[in-house]
């Protein structure tokens, strides 16, 4: 079966060889349509962590996101 990234440096559906380089595409995707919507998906996931009741801004020792502790 045929796989589908997206390119975010050409903004286009790539397939098959000469494909450019992972860190310019966002995949696999199955199909091609799904592929288009790449961007549109990382933004809607993006919102989704931004918004996590679950976790905080706050870092820990290790500058790592820390939970957010139950009041």
């Amino acid at each position: 079966m045929a796989k589908y990234w997206f390119c975010v440096k050409h903004h286009a559906v790539e397939s098959g060889p000469g494909i450019c380089p992972p860190i310019d595409r966002l995949g696999p995707f199955d199909t091609e349509a799904e592929a288009e919507r790449a961007l549109e998906k990382a933004k809607q996931r993006n919102e989704q962590w931004d918004n996590d009741p679950d976790w905080t801004d706050e870092t820990d020792w290790a500058g790592l996101a820390k939970p957010r502790q139950p009041e």
